[in-house]
């Protein structure tokens, strides 16, 4: 109609089966497509499983690594015990799951009271600088931080403590330990950020001895 020259269309016939050929029937395509749902979904399974694997054991080694820094600077802290700036013993309580004692953490010269203890899964440290002369040191000035987290002990004691007659005698002070009595201290955690996942809990031990307080050791 608008003097354009018009374009003629064909469709190709049908494929014609050869003889001894036959179609696809419906219950082979969903069984084709069955085994292929059922091979991806196996695929992402392992790959899920590899990342969780992978995951739990890159937060575990963190968890791990954080507790030992941890321990490190609480040895140094232990080793280094003192007598108070007010006389007090170098150590006040030594308990199984609390240890306090005096040190000096910042080389200033004044020795702070230092506690740590086990908080539910935490390992905390709490620090109270003296104040006045003669030196007193306020529960309410208590700085507290977090030491090392996932940690597993629940009712196990954390601190075991020896008199000076280790590694004679190897069975620990009753505790509440006699602060007078303690020569060593064993730091005994057990760290998992998942008690349901294996392998299981990683064991840090760390035995340290006060310098100013050694004898036999």
């Amino acid at each position: 109609r608008n003097g354009l020259p018009q374009l003629a269309v064909s469709m190709p016939p049908p494929a014609k089966l050869l003889p001894g050929q036959r179609g696809v029937s419906l219950l082979e395509v969903v069984v084709a497509v069955g085994i292929f749902a059922a091979a991806t979904v196996v695929t992402s399974t392992y790959i899920f499983q590899g990342y969780t694997a992978n995951r739990y054991a890159l937060e575990m080694s963190d968890a791990v690594e954080h507790a030992r820094t941890g321990i490190a600077a609480m040895a140094k802290e232990v080793r280094e015990a003192r007598f108070a700036e007010n006389g007090d013993y170098p150590i006040v309580l030594a308990d199984a799951q609390t240890f306090t004692f005096y040190s000096d953490l910042d080389s200033d010269a004044a020795l702070e009271r230092v506690r740590y203890f086990l908080s539910g899964t935490n390992v905390q440290k709490g620090v109270i600088e003296p104040v006045g002369s003669p030196a007193a040191y306020p529960a309410g000035n208590e700085v507290v931080t977090t030491v090392s987290q996932y940690v597993r002990n629940a009712a196990e004691p954390v601190f075991a403590y020896y008199a000076g007659s280790y590694p004679t005698v190897t069975t620990p002070l009753t505790t509440p330990a006699t602060p007078i009595s303690v020569r060593l201290i064993i730091l005994h955690l057990k760290i998992n950020i998942d008690p349901a996942t294996a392998p299981g809990d990683f064991t840090l031990d760390q035995a340290i001895q006060v310098r100013n307080l050694k004898d036999n050791l």
